[in-house]
């Protein structure tokens, strides 16, 4: 808490709003965008490595989130303050954290993967700074970010093997995303079924329960898009810069109103049970995985004027 005491004598208007958009790289919407964009525009099989790794990390931090159930800082220490504007996001309990699980699971795997150095530079700065900025904000511990960064290299290489060998082996592939469905049905099963002790927060609780469903679909829409694409589609990832772009805000798009538009009719249909978020993520994999990447060999068709000219010649 010393650590959290001294970040906190030192916040101003200007440090506070730096923080809470670095942040951001942490956060679900970033973390789905991004990976989207590599996986339709650069390299699918990179796309597979990110998303995959970034599901098994979260998983495995819900894990120990529900295991040790340590309380925010705030909340261990009421004399303690915290930038108000990341209240909202820091949900579930502090031990480990969740954002920088992602940033550094995310972009830590990206700079692994590229080999441009300027791009492992920017990748490494926000795996650096997303972790200071959940500690600035008062969200979570040294201990918190620490574990969860040490979880996130752990795995990034680790997996970096297997999925350069799954590019080739669609063996390996199936595996890989096989165990990752088995590792997420038995945390759903934890999180709806093991006996907690009676402390435990309700509110902490639902978001682990909310996010277990959210990752079961995410992870078998990721398993029936790599399926379709390997037998069907086949879709190519290259195309004219201003075709990638329409492809990005396109997808982005769709995937949204998905996300959006289909949340009160399934609530509906379900009950409110959470069940309706397992389908509704599956819904938008299934979109930005396999019905948009249809489109694609007509992005790919594209021709610039350059590669015109060249033709005609």
């Amino acid at each position: 808490m010393q650590f959290l005491y001294f970040l906190e004598s030192i916040r101003n208007p200007f440090l506070d709003a730096v923080f809470s958009l670095i942040t951001m790289l942490g956060e679900e919407t970033v973390f789905m965008a991004v990976g989207m964009i590599i996986f339709w525009c650069v390299d699918k099989y990179l796309g597979y490595y990110l998303l995959s790794t970034g599901f098994l990390g979260t998983i495995l931090n819900q894990f120990l989130k529900m295991i040790f159930r340590i309380p925010r800082p705030w909340v261990a220490d009421p004399n303690f303050t915290i930038v108000e504007s990341a209240r909202e996001a820091a949900t579930g309990y502090s031990f480990p954290s969740g954002h920088t699980q992602t940033s550094v699971g995310f972009f830590g795997g990206l700079a692994r993967w590229s080999k441009s150095l300027a791009l492992r530079i920017v990748a490494i700065s926000i795996c650096v700074l997303v972790p200071l900025s959940r500690m600035y904000l008062g969200v979570h511990t040294p201990l918190d970010v620490c574990v969860s960064i040490a979880l996130a290299l752990i795995l990034i290489f680790v997996a970096y093997p297997l999925f350069q060998k799954a590019a080739g082996s669609p063996k390996i592939m199936y595996a890989i995303l096989g165990s990752l469905a088995l590792v997420s049905v038995i945390f759903l099963v934890f999180a709806e079924l093991f006996p907690f002790p009676a402390n435990t927060d309700p509110h902490n609780l639902q978001s682990a329960q909310k996010n277990a469903y959210t990752l079961l679909g995410c992870i078998l829409g990721l398993i029936l898009a790599y399926a379709i694409d390997q037998k069907y589609i086949h879709f190519p990832t290259k195309a004219v810069w201003w075709a990638q772009i329409i492809k990005s805000v396109v997808g982005i798009a769709l995937v949204l109103a998905v996300k959006e538009g289909l949340r009160a009719p399934l609530d509906a249909l379900f009950a409110e049970h959470l069940a309706a978020r397992a389908v509704r993520y599956f819904l938008m994999v299934v979109v930005g995985g396999i019905l948009w990447p249809m489109t694609f060999n007509k992005f790919s068709q594209i021709k610039n004027k350059k590669q015109k000219e060249s033709e005609l010649k």
